[in-house]
């Protein structure tokens, strides 16, 4: 039997118990992280631009539901705050994939020689815009995709960037210029 972890462990410590079973680490994982993951829920919900009707506790709540059904094994602090914050895009993604496809009829895009005319609905299809791009470059380059989305969407240093992945912080540098040059390229937009 493991000996109970105290209330004020590191966040790695309380991950590495959760892993090996302690169910009453889980509850303590989130209790330390809960700030930090509002925060990194209303970062995500500022880059939508107000284009989602959740707020950022009830983004981090479906995020955390997601991760109680499937088995992940974090390393590290900087590696579960990654991972939340890819399964935060993950709960948006899905959250305007649903609302686009509940209008669909009266809020049909409608391309014209002016550009997309989607009244409200432009914002839903800029941010499916930009996850198809990201998938995109996730097939091209999987390690520039993933220091684009620690970068922009997690909030992680270089350093917590290059822990995650196990590379230098030269090659993160690297791989960050390669993937906002790829982005902007095909969305036509400067990150």
């Amino acid at each position: 039997m493991q000996a109970p972890i105290a209330q004020n462990a590191p966040l790695t410590a309380l991950l590495q118990s959760w892993r090996q079973g302690d169910g009453a680490s889980l509850n303590q994982v989130f209790e330390q992280a809960y700030a930090e993951l509002r925060r990194i829920a209303a970062g995500r919900l500022r880059q939508v631009d107000g284009r989602s009707t959740l707020a950022p506790t009830e983004l981090m709540h479906e995020a955390a539901l997601r991760v109680l059904d499937a088995p992940v094994d974090w390393h590290n602090r900087a590696h579960f705050f990654a991972s939340m914050s890819l399964y935060m895009r993950a709960v948006l993604v899905d959250h305007a994939r649903a609302r686009l496809a509940d209008k669909r009829g009266g809020a049909q895009l409608h391309l014209s020689l002016g550009g997309v005319e989607a009244g409200d609905e432009s914002g839903i299809a800029e941010l499916l815009a930009l996850e198809d791009a990201l998938a995109r470059l996730e097939i091209l380059d999987a390690r520039s995709s993933a220091v684009l989305h620690l970068t922009c969407f997690a909030g992680l240093s270089r350093h917590e960037i290059a822990e995650v992945l196990k590379v230098s912080v030269q090659i993160v540098d690297r791989e960050l210029r390669f993937a906002k040059t790829w982005l902007n390229t095909q969305l036509g937009t400067a990150l």
